[in-house]
C-alpha cells in the first residue's frame, strides 16, 4: 500500500505519516508540498490513496482533485482541511473526493476514515452526516456564495482576499480575460458590484483563511 500526503507543511505532513504508520503498518508513503509535484508523484508511482490538502501554494486542492480524479478516477481522495465542514464538505464530495477530513478532529478519525476508504467505501462524519440532514429542513434560500461553480467560488476567495486578477490568472493557468469573465459572473449572481462588497461578504461569512 503506498499513501501519497500533499500538504505544504513539512510538521503537518510529518504527523500525518507518525499517525498512518501507526494505524497502517506496512504501508508506504511520500510526500508533495504542492499540486504540481502531486501530479508529477502520481504520473511515476501508483497510489493507493492521496492525503490532499484543500489550501496549498498556487492552485488549490479542489482545483488538483478535479485533475487527479480525471486522470486517476480510481484513486481515493481524502481531502484535509481546517475550514469547518459546513464550508467545503459538499463541494469537495460532488468533486469526486472519498471524504472531507477537518484537521482538528481526533487521529482516530482520519484512520477509520482511510481503512473505510480502502475497503471500497466513502466516509462521512457524525457531525457532517447530522449538518446534510439538518439543511433538508431549512428554507431553499442559499447563501450566495452556494450559488457560484466551485472555479468560480475559488476565483471569488482570491479577489476577496485582494489578489489582483493577473495573479489569479497566473495561479489557475487561465488568461485574465477568462478571470474578468469569472468576476463579472461573480458579480452577478452575488448581486454585488464591487470587490470591497465581496470582501465584506467573504469575512462575514468566514470564507477567507
Amino acid at each position: 500500500m503506498h499513501i501519497l500526503i500533499a500538504d505544504d507543511h513539512a510538521v503537518v505532513r510529518r504527523g500525518l505519516k507518525d499517525i498512518l504508520t501507526d494505524a497502517l503498518p506496512g504501508a508506504e508513503f511520500s510526500e508533495a508540498a504542492n499540486g504540481d509535484e502531486v501530479l508529477r508523484h502520481l504520473a511515476a508511482r501508483n497510489a493507493s490513496l492521496l492525503l490532499l490538502d484543500i489550501n496549498m501554494p498556487g492552485r488549490s486542492g479542489i482545483d488538483i482533485l478535479r485533475d487527479v480524479k480525471h486522470d486517476y478516477p480510481r484513486l481515493p481522495v481524502i481531502i484535509l482541511s481546517g475550514h469547518p465542514e459546513e464550508q467545503y464538505a459538499v463541494r469537495c464530495l460532488k468533486a469526486g473526493a472519498a471524504a472531507y477530513i477537518n484537521k482538528d478532529g481526533a487521529p482516530e478519525e482520519l484512520a477509520l476514515a482511510i481503512k473505510k476508504i480502502l475497503s471500497g467505501g466513502r466516509y462521512i462524519s457524525n457531525s457532517l452526516a447530522e449538518a446534510l440532514l439538518s439543511n433538508l429542513d431549512e428554507p431553499v434560500d442559499k447563501p450566495l456564495h452556494e450559488l457560484l461553480s466551485d472555479r468560480e467560488h475559488e476565483v471569488m476567495r482570491m479577489i476577496a482576499a485582494g489578489v489582483p486578477l493577473t495573479e489569479i490568472g497566473d495561479s489557475l493557468h487561465v488568461s485574465v480575460k477568462t478571470i474578468s469573465t469569472y468576476r463579472a459572473r461573480i458579480m452577478e449572481k452575488m448581486q454585488m458590484k464591487s470587490n470591497a462588497e465581496l470582501t465584506r461578504y467573504a469575512m462575514t461569512h468566514g470564507l477567507l483563511d
